[in-house]
């Protein structure tokens, strides 16, 4: 195939609203059956990776479990060892985070992943900043937010170092073979002095073929968007609509100059949940569906109640805002899904609503829907959506996407069998693969065994 193609991968979160899991349809989330029949699924559809959230603690909303969420998950890496074994040619992301994990130990987990699979490895580098989650922690919330991405950067560098501390050519040859298993000094200790992290390690595990697992990254902050420019291989963003993407792929390119890297090194996958339809009416109505059951009533409620501070599970939620004044406090992060630059201002942003809701007539349904944060659909007949991508990759203002599914597996498959022959029979996915690691499914340049 000639000319861009679109890179797809599948982001199974496990929490959140955008998994409708009480749809009957929906498979079980917990069952090993799920993941195999999806990643095969997602194989035969050709697609590059099957990415997996972490969740480092169960949801809370004001300090009670978060019941309309998946409650707990499977470890990613575990998950996806299983996997490694039911698939053959698939990528297996697993999301792990820099703040509450230790370099040397995460570094050989994932290398145990990528040579277990055969060059199949993904690692998607996240941070953390609540004390929520690091109360699961000996350090507990130890980290500022600030330095969150200084630590992921020199955790990256310590995790590279190990990675190519294992040398390709290590087995003993000739009359050395006799007396030792590797080549004296092809192994080397790997010691990494720096104000976050601290380690002096040998590697245990050699490299796979694709010389290293490919990293994601996510976060579009200025740190973010730097950690990405700096180490990452494929960047998993936010922006969907056209030139918000335009000037993000302009951004994040430019960056990559500063450090020394080619246009070509990194891949840009926005989130985004893709919705079909036989017609445009039909994927419209659909939509709407779609939205109702992510956001019901107690979803919507529960959403308002971290910014009330307040029980308001007594209000309907068809009904209008809550009349009751919202406590003085600022946002409590207990379920850890605020974003840092959310948790001030809570009262003029309840005013605004307030004006909002009034001026437009909406429920607290309605305006949860409206406001709540969330990536873009792609809504429509599947020769509509295949259009619409087309037009964006040949661009380059993204390089594909990373989906987020509404039921399992039932909108996967609308994709596998509906959309992807209208994306090949425009000549912008592939009809087969045609390497077998992670980072050759990306076209993504080599990195050989041994090097960072």
């Amino acid at each position: 195939m000639t000319g861009p193609r679109i890179h797809l991968g599948v982001f199974l979160t496990g929490v959140g609203p955008q998994l409708i899991w009480a749809d009957e349809r929906t498979a079980p989330h917990m069952a090993i059956d799920t993941f195999v029949d999806v990643a095969q699924l997602l194989e035969r559809g050709l697609f590059d990776a099957f990415f997996l959230g972490e969740g480092l603690r169960v949801r809370e909303n004001r300090g009670r479990v978060f019941d309309l969420d998946v409650a707990g998950r499977p470890d990613a890496i575990t998950q996806l060892s299983a996997l490694a074994g039911a698939t053959e040619r698939i990528g297996l992301v697993a999301t792990q985070n820099t703040t509450y994990n230790y370099p040397a130990d995460l570094a050989r987990r994932l290398a145990s992943l990528d040579l277990l699979s055969d060059g199949r490895a993904g690692w998607n580098v996240v941070t953390t900043d609540n004390a929520w989650t690091g109360e699961n922690f000996r350090n507990g919330g130890w980290l500022a937010h600030e330095r969150r991405y200084e630590r992921a950067g020199q955790f990256v560098d310590a995790a590279k170092a190990l990675w190519a501390g294992w040398e390709p050519d290590w087995e003993a040859a000739g009359e050395d073979g006799a007396k030792s298993w590797a080549r004296p000094g092809a192994i080397g200790a790997v010691e990494w002095h720096t104000d976050l992290v601290e380690l002096t390690a040998t590697p245990t595990v050699p490299a796979s073929r694709q010389g290293r697992p490919v990293l994601f990254q996510a976060g579009d902050s200025e740190g973010g968007r730097d950690l990405a420019a700096r180490h990452a291989d494929v960047v998993f963003s936010a922006h969907t609509e056209f030139d918000a993407a335009a000037a993000y792929a302009t951004d994040l390119r430019r960056r990559l100059a500063h450090y020394g890297r080619d246009a070509d090194s990194l891949r840009i996958l926005p989130g985004a949940e893709v919705i079909l339809g036989a017609t445009p009416a039909e994927a419209e109505e659909k939509e709407r569906w779609v939205r109702d059951h992510q956001v019901n009533g107690p979803r919507a409620l529960a959403f308002f109640e971290q910014y009330w501070g307040r029980d308001l599970s007594a209000y309907d939620p068809d009904g209008p805002l809550p009349d009751i004044e919202p406590t003085e406090a600022e946002l409590d992060p207990s379920r850890g899904t605020i974003a840092i630059d959310q948790r001030s201002g809570k009262l003029a942003q309840i005013a605004r609503w307030r004006e909002r809701a009034e001026a437009e007539n909406l429920s607290i349904r309605q305006l949860a829907l409206a406001v709540r944060p969330g990536h873009r659909a792609f809504v429509g007949t599947p020769g509509q959506v295949a259009d619409e991508w087309a037009r964006y990759v040949r661009a380059r203002v993204v390089d594909g996407f990373n989906l987020l599914p509404y039921l399992v597996p039932d909108s996967l498959t609308d994709v596998v069998e509906q959309l992807v022959p209208e994306l090949q029979e425009r000549g912008v996915y592939r009809t087969e693969y045609e390497g077998t690691t992670l980072r050759e499914h990306l076209e993504l340049p080599p990195v050989w065994p041994g090097t960072t």
